[in-house]
């Protein structure tokens, strides 16, 4: 681990308030792996959930100085604004809509979106849901992209994305929609669903803080140069993502967004 002596000649100072904070405040998923989750033991797991660790031993000179909190897709950008958490790491894709709310870091990787089936549904793209129920998360980019494109699609909005695979499973909705990242995850281990593979809401993920903290972002933003620099998000990936799957998040953190609908 860098010690707070090394980010004190690489990083720029950190603003005061963190500093006498003592401890970094980061707002993480807790049910979206790969990048934030809790493991079997109920320990904070996940390539995002490093990154923040990362940045509180930068900061502070000790992986340990840091409070994570676990925020959903709806709260996470009140817990930020209501100064419950420093940062979100947080699955947190840039959209204008949010950024009128929050300001953003640079991005360190893009993510698309997904849906996830049972193996034997009839749906095989995108259009095959015109008429259908597909379940979704409330305050996602998902959720977003379905009203702005697709209107007529039947919704079932819900908070957690084990609410939402559960929901798919008992058959209340014929699809869920996510981030790939995380379905792709969940097919791995599941035969008994696939996913459509027709990516769509293709957008970047970036650090989120509070408007007019411009030395905080500043910060941030070393952090992830500094990150990329000395290959850490490969090898987070290589600790978290099974070999079979990793090609398609080293993708996300190495090479440039694709196109899509």
């Amino acid at each position: 681990m860098s010690s707070g002596l090394v980010s004190a000649q690489t990083l720029p100072p950190l603003p005061a308030a963190i500093k006498a904070a003592g401890l970094l405040k980061a707002g993480v998923r807790c049910d979206q792996p790969p990048y934030g989750y809790k493991d079997e033991t109920g320990k904070f797991a996940g390539v995002e959930t490093d990154m923040a660790i990362q940045i509180a031993a930068w900061a502070f000179g000790s992986p340990d100085k840091i409070e994570l909190t676990c925020v959903t897709a709806e709260n996470r950008i009140p817990q930020l604004s209501g100064k419950k958490v420093d940062l979100l790491i947080a699955t947190l894709g840039v959209t204008p809509e949010r950024a009128r709310v929050i300001d953003f870091s640079k991005p360190y990787r893009w993510g698309g979106s997904d849906m996830l089936v049972a193996k034997d549904s009839p749906i095989k793209k995108l259009d095959d849901v015109a008429g259908k129920i597909v379940i979704m998360l409330k305050g996602s980019t998902q959720a977003k992209w379905f009203e702005d494109n697709m209107p007529k699609v039947d919704n079932l909005r819900l908070n957690t994305a084990s609410d939402a695979l559960q929901s798919l499973k008992q058959g209340r909705g014929d699809a869920y929609t996510h981030d790939a990242a995380t379905l792709i995850v969940i097919a791995a281990k599941d035969p008994t669903l696939r996913l459509v593979g027709e990516p769509f809401a293709i957008s970047d993920a970036a650090v989120g803080v509070r408007k007019n903290e411009a030395e905080w972002l500043a910060y941030v933003d070393a952090t992830l140069d500094r990150m990329k620099a000395e290959g850490l998000y490969a090898k987070w990936v290589d600790k978290w993502i099974p070999a079979d799957i990793r090609p398609f998040y080293t993708e996300a953190f190495e090479k440039p967004k694709p196109t899509a609908r």
